[in-house]
């Protein structure tokens, strides 16, 4: 899933707010349209990140739970 333009972030182990705010920081240091590739084990996140990516601009392009482990993947967008 992850490209050779993508950032991975993995915050395994960290519960909320953590992997949303980690995710926060990064994107703020990332360009316009990179890509994010964030993977947690918090089952909060999954709405976490879906409501973030709404309300901050950015598309979600993926988000899914295998095993327990949750794999996000975001756009950075100018807006956010």
């Amino acid at each position: 899933m992850t490209g050779s333009g993508t950032t991975l972030l993995d915050v395994r182990g960290l519960n909320c707010p953590m992997p949303l705010l980690m995710a926060k920081r990064t994107l703020n240091g990332m360009e316009v349209g990179a890509h994010l590739c964030v993977i947690a084990t918090d089952p909060g996140s999954m709405k976490d990140f879906t409501v973030f990516a709404k309300q901050a601009g950015h598309d979600l392009l993926e988000a899914y739970e295998n095993e327990g482990t949750f794999t996000y993947l975001l756009v950075k967008n100018a807006r956010a």
